[in-house]
């Protein structure tokens, strides 16, 4: 059922969303296409692109565009902004969903894997928000979704650069949401906790205790929702919430020891 407050905000005007072929970021497409809006959907994967665009524009009406996109190469940013606000093509909420992590011990990662990380959780989210927010600021509406996560509010061992990506991506939409309200134009942090979708096998984390993931269609509308009402970041679930707020009152080294002891890779543990 569409989001009633999402139909009222964006119901024929254009989203964008990175990173849309699974998971949070295809929910957050198929939330925003029953609320009627229009939908540009990039991540690598054509064939998946292709189906979800389909699927999206028969069954709610919409209209849809397909960009093929690595997110790792400065130049593909340029040639998402290109193919719409460059072609006339208003975009009103742009969502930085795009990302991935590893597990493991720092230095067993490739340095590939790590700056490519850093390319599409960072650099791709800075570089595509500063090519549409203009835009939004010159039409005095639009808004932004960066997801984040429950990782950016401390470090993570065995998840290091993805929970830093993450705490930049947060910072990054907290700073943003107080510059950019002036001019009409809201900033959001979505920052979710498990989730069901495809990071645990991308990262290779444990699977843990799937019934305490909560579901990515439930993790979309609540960030969409709280991006719509002003919030300038969104936990969309209420352990999560509790557990940032308990951590203002437990010293940095607890929180992170007891981080590392929770996602300490079995090898260690002997």
């Amino acid at each position: 059922m569409a989001s009633t407050i999402l139909r009222k905000a964006w119901q024929g005007k254009w989203a964008l969303v990175t990173g849309a072929s699974a998971g949070i970021g295809e929910a957050i497409a198929v939330e925003l296409a029953e609320a009627g809006v229009n939908l540009v959907l990039t991540a690598r994967r054509r064939e998946r692109l292709d189906l979800l665009a389909e699927r999206l524009r028969t069954g709610n009406g919409i209209q849809t565009q397909v960009i093929v996109a690595d997110l790792t190469l400065p130049q593909a940013r340029q040639q998402i902004f290109d193919a719409t606000e460059g072609a006339a093509l208003k975009v009103d909420v742009l969502v930085n969903n795009a990302g991935f992590g590893e597990y493991g011990e720092f230095l067993r990662s490739s340095v590939e894997m790590l700056v490519n990380m850093v390319e599409v959780n960072c650099a791709a989210v800075v570089h595509l928000t500063r090519l549409f927010l203009p835009a939004m600021v010159e039409r005095r509406r639009g808004s932004v979704l960066i997801v984040a996560s429950t990782a950016a509010y401390q470090p993570v061992a065995y998840l290091a650069t993805y929970g830093a990506t993450k705490a930049f991506d947060r910072m990054l939409a907290e700073a943003l949401a107080e510059e950019m309200k002036r001019y009409g134009v809201r900033v959001s942090a979505l920052c979710p906790g498990p989730t069901e979708s495809e990071f645990d096998q991308v990262a290779g984390t444990r699977t843990g205790d799937k019934r305490k993931r909560q579901s990515a269609a439930q993790v979309a509308q609540r960030g969409l929702e709280g991006l719509v009402q002003g919030k300038h970041w969104v936990i969309p679930y209420l352990a999560g919430r509790l557990q940032v707020f308990s951590q203002r009152f437990v010293p940095r080294r607890v929180v992170t020891g007891a981080a590392e002891r929770m996602f300490r890779p079995a090898r260690l543990k002997n």
